[in-house]
């Protein structure tokens, strides 16, 4: 019988923050010195109260936007009830039924090379858990946890069961990590798991009326894209072989979702656990934490910037169709919310015309590049003559002056451009 791939992905990006997201603990990468940055808030302690890291809110909305999601008009924050020793209070601060964005899409290729749309579900922002450290040795050593990246800010793409083979959901991630860098809201190191991915799998076997669906499983841990596309190639196997040799299918009396693990030694996945539902976790809204809402006229969350979500949506736009090389995406988004800040008022026209003053884009015309690298050598003949005596760092001298003349310009073609000129002459 026929058989279709279903896959969703649910990725967790950490985020590039200076502090956690409820507290002032600093917010990094340190395995060597494990329980050193915490605090009372984000251990848990009775009587400590979570206070918004607004930089994360804006990061995750920078995201959300790119990711061509809709922002609601408001969000509230939820306590997600789960005992685990990475987790000291006893719950997550998460997002359930209101989060601040949702409806959104995420472009890739597919396996017959043409793009198409894979929908995400919702983009919302939570608090990480700590890391608990196990004893691999097999001598049966106590396990450890380090709490450093409790309360990291942590924000989780869901994408609708879009995704059709493993190499889909390869591109999938590779696109998200190209956006997510390009905008510097994430490093998205998976080996320090600052981006972390968990795969729902199952087929739909047969056609029309007789289509079946095997059981639903999240495969986790997994910390690579090549691991993310062979739990995906092997869970389908594995699926369809039990459906063949038993019939067992979604629906069928005792058959619920499951969650396994990914093996990467073995190259396969290992049972660990029947899914939690919604109804176990027991949400209930955060006391402690404000509902956000929309300020008119404004993008949620970020009061100090007069902006319509369709404007903020069009520099998010700008940004990512425009290859900007020379700058960071959040660099050119600082640029120009400052600039914009100065005339109060903007609409999507103004945006392309402050881009084009303020030469944000990319000088993709070759001829005038070249134009102004032989100005700038004529206009430099000691860096010429320094740099023929073998001193290339004589080239700076020129880039910057090129830099000045083609505003936009990729300083490494620049550079490369003038150095490949100088060694023709």
């Amino acid at each position: 019988m026929a058989e279709t791939l279903i896959v969703g992905l649910e990725v967790h990006v950490q985020l590039l923050t200076k502090t956690k997201i409820f507290c002032g603990c600093v917010n990094r990468f340190n395995p060597d010195a494990p329980n050193t940055q915490t605090c009372p808030v984000c251990l848990g302690h009775p009587g400590s109260l979570p206070v918004m890291n607004e930089e994360a809110f804006h990061l995750s909305l920078v995201t959300a936007l790119a990711l061509n999601c809709e922002i609601a008009p408001f969000t509230k924050w939820d306590r997600k009830q789960y005992f685990y020793p990475d987790l000291p209070k006893g719950y997550q601060i998460s997002q359930y039924d209101l989060p601040f964005s949702h409806d959104g899409w995420l472009e890739v290729t597919s396996d017959d090379g043409a793009r198409r749309k894979i929908r995400i579900n919702r983009a919302h922002l939570e608090e990480d858990a700590g890391k608990n450290i196990h004893d691999e040795s097999g001598r049966g050593n106590d396990s450890q946890v380090d709490l450093n990246r409790t309360g990291t800010p942590l924000l989780e793409i869901v994408s609708e069961p879009d995704i059709r083979s493993a190499a889909e959901a390869k591109s999938y991630l590779e696109e998200l990590y190209l956006l997510l860098t390009f905008l510097g809201v994430s490093d998205c190191n998976m080996q320090e798991g600052s981006l972390r991915c968990d795969a729902n799998v199952n087929l739909h076997i047969g056609e029309g009326d007789d289509k079946v669906a095997t059981p639903i499983v999240e495969v986790k841990n997994l910390n690579s894209f090549r691991a993310v596309e062979a739990a995906i190639e092997f869970e389908a196997k594995r699926q369809r072989k039990i459906f063949d040799e038993t019939g067992r299918k979604l629906g069928d009396p005792g058959v619920t979702k499951e969650t396994r693990g990914w093996d990467a030694n073995r190259n396969a996945t290992f049972g660990q656990r029947g899914k939690e539902d919604a109804a176990d976790y027991r949400y209930f809204p955060d006391p402690d934490l404000d509902i956000l809402r929309e300020m008119k006229e404004r993008s949620i969350g970020i009061e100090e910037f007069p902006l319509s979500s369709e404007v903020l949506g069009t520099i998010i736009q700008r940004i990512t169709d425009n290859k900007i090389t020379n700058k960071s995406g959040r660099e050119v988004f600082s640029v120009l919310l400052n600039e914009i800040d100065k005339e109060k008022s903007v609409d999507v026209g103004r945006v392309d015309q402050i881009i084009n003053e303020k030469g944000l884009e990319v000088v993709s015309d070759t001829g005038a590049l070249e134009t102004a690298v032989h100005a700038a050598i004529a206009e430099s003949p000691k860096a010429v003559e320094d740099f023929k005596a073998g001193k290339q760092q004589a080239v700076g001298a020129i880039i910057g002056k090129v830099m000045r003349q083609a505003k936009g310009a990729d300083a490494k073609a620049v550079r490369e451009l003038i150095i490949q000129t100088l060694q023709n002459m």
